[in-house]
């Protein structure tokens, strides 16, 4: 532990959660990225400008996720009626059934760190992650 800094630490647990959602999604033949996509798109439609911002994701990453989830048919596209460049993405049928499975996935992850730290532990983790987020936020580490 002594060698190993906070980010790396961090860095290699977000990378162990990534891989087990991958393993998880790959049972339906899914990835993280498209659970977590089909997570942020509302029921009543989402704009596509809106999703990148929400999954932290680069845009042509999110067009690559987004034609993979339109060729699985998890999704349609319309064109935006307040703004005709833009473009809405709606869940399908099916989109709707896959993120139920991924809602559930993601919350039996909560649920298993909610009972294997104390409530304590757990307000700690959040305090300082929201403050390590407020120090990049603020600019005044570099």
């Amino acid at each position: 532990m002594k060698n190993k800094t906070i980010d790396s630490i961090i860095k290699n647990t977000w990378q162990a959660i990534a891989r087990m959602y991958n393993e998880e999604a790959s049972k339906y033949g899914a990835s993280m990225a498209v659970g977590f996509a089909l997570l942020n798109i509302d029921k009543e439609g989402t704009p596509s400008t809106a999703l990148a911002p929400r999954l932290g994701m680069e845009p042509t990453s999110l067009t690559r996720t987004l034609k993979t989830m339109e060729d699985k048919g998890l999704i349609y596209k319309k064109k935006n009626p307040k703004d005709g460049r833009g473009v809405d993405i709606f869940l399908t049928e099916l989109g709707l059934e896959k993120r139920t499975l991924s809602k559930q996935t993601v919350l039996k992850f909560n649920d298993k760190l909610m009972e294997t730290f104390t409530q304590q532990e757990i307000g700690k983790f959040i305090e300082m992650s929201e403050t390590i987020q407020e120090l990049i936020l603020s600019k005044d580490i570099y």
